[in-house]
Parts: C-alpha cells; sequence; structure tokens
C-alpha cells in the first residue's frame, strides 16, 4: 500500500526543505508527497518544488489545502504532516505495517518538542498520554487515514480551527487509531515566543470554547 504525504503550507521557506529532506527516502521507497500552498508570497513553493512530486494550490485553511491534497493524492494511505514537523526516515514503513498487519485504518504518531526546556518535557508528555487516553490526534501528530475511510467519513470540516480534533471524532466512531512507536518532532516555537504557560492557558480554552459550541472562525483568530 502506498502512501501519499500531504503537507499544507503557508510562508513556511525558513523550514520547508529542512521537513522534506528526510522524505526523500520515503519517495525513493514508491510514496509520493503533494505540497499544498495556501497562498505563500515568499520562496516556498520555489524551494519545495524539487523536493515533492506534486504541488498545487488551494484557498487558504489547512483543513481545505488538506482536502484538496487528498483529492489529487494517488496513495491508499493518507498522511498529513505539518511543515514545521520533522519526521523519522523509516515513518513509512511503520505506517504501512499498521494498515496492512494490524489492520489500522488510521492512526497517529507521538510527538516531541523540539526546544529544550524542562517544561515542555512536560507538555509533549501530557499531550502524548492526553491523545493515548482520548483517541484525539492532532494536527502535529502526524495522523494517517486510508484514503477509503477518509471519503467514507467526508474528510476534514471545512472550519478554519479544530478540524484535526473534529476529524478523529468522526474517525473513532469507526475504530481506534494505532499509534505507532515513532515520535515527529515539531517546532516549539511558538511555545517558546509566546511562552510556554501563556500557550498552553490558550490552547485549553480554545478546545473547552470548541466543546462548549463557540464560533470555529472566533477561536482562529484568538489563535493568531
Amino acid at each position: 500500500m502506498t502512501i501519499s504525504v500531504i503537507m499544507p503550507v503557508l510562508n513556511e521557506a525558513s523550514g520547508v526543505t529542512e521537513t522534506l529532506r528526510p522524505l526523500q527516502v520515503m519517495r525513493q521507497r514508491g510514496q509520493e508527497i503533494i505540497l499544498v500552498d495556501g497562498g505563500s508570497t515568499d520562496d516556498t513553493c520555489k524551494l519545495a518544488a524539487p523536493l515533492v512530486d506534486s504541488m498545487i494550490c488551494a484557498p487558504r485553511g489547512r483543513a481545505r489545502q488538506m482536502n484538496a491534497g487528498a483529492a489529487r493524492a494517488t496513495g491508499d494511505i493518507l498522511w498529513f504532516l505539518h511543515a514545521d514537523t520533522q519526521a523519522p526516515e523509516d515513518v513509512d514503513q511503520w505506517i504501512q505495517q499498521a494498515v496492512h498487519a494490524r489492520k489500522a485504518a488510521w492512526g497517529y504518531c507521538g510527538v516531541h518538542l523540539s526546544g529544550n526546556q524542562p517544561l515542555l518535557r512536560i507538555v509533549e508528555t501530557s499531550m502524548n498520554i492526553r491523545t493515548r487516553l482520548t483517541s484525539i490526534v492532532t494536527g502535529d501528530m502526524g495522523l494517517f487515514v486510508t484514503k477509503a475511510l477518509f471519503q467514507r467519513v467526508g474528510g476534514f470540516a471545512n472550519m478554519p480551527l479544530m478540524e484535526d480534533i473534529e476529524l478523529s471524532k468522526r474517525l473513532k466512531q469507526h475504530s481506534r487509531p494505532a499509534r505507532l512507536p515513532v515520535r515527529l518532532e515539531t517546532s516549539s516555537r511558538r511555545w517558546e515566543e509566546n511562552g510556554i504557560l501563556k500557550t498552553i492557558l490558550l490552547m485549553w480554552r480554545l478546545r473547552f470554547a470548541w466543546a462548549l459550541g463557540a464560533d470555529p472562525r472566533k477561536l482562529a483568530e484568538l489563535y493568531r
């Protein structure tokens, strides 16, 4: 079963090549990489072009960009990866094993935050435990899903925030996700620039408000 790596981007010139280079080994094994640009005004597309199989444009917004990438994908498995997240070179083999041998229809990787501050270790541990307990997978955990199941549930909802959580809720009605024994390293830049405790409080505030029915557009404004 082949994998289509779908990466939504928007002005990621500073780090897109660093993210894409480790994925070149996967391309050699027959996986494809689809870059979905949401209107970058920097050199993101120019830098990424030699390192991807397809590059398409879509209306800005991760949900819409990822849906556009899924529509273009030729792989049996869709793997959604953020542009600020580093993946091990063999993660595609773990995904294939989970789907083929364990009959998993969807799943995720653990997460490791890139910074060195001790509080970040507590944050990432909490994120990993939370996902194991709730089966709610956030975008920085590299959610993968068979193309058949993704199409069956209707893909990502067209919303500016919480699209990963909303999709997880629908997917877990089908089955629990498989947890791969590998971790992705995601940038802790936002946490460190805005303050770790402040960011934790903001994230929980957003999730709590969304659970109570708040408008995702207003939550996206708060997030930005």
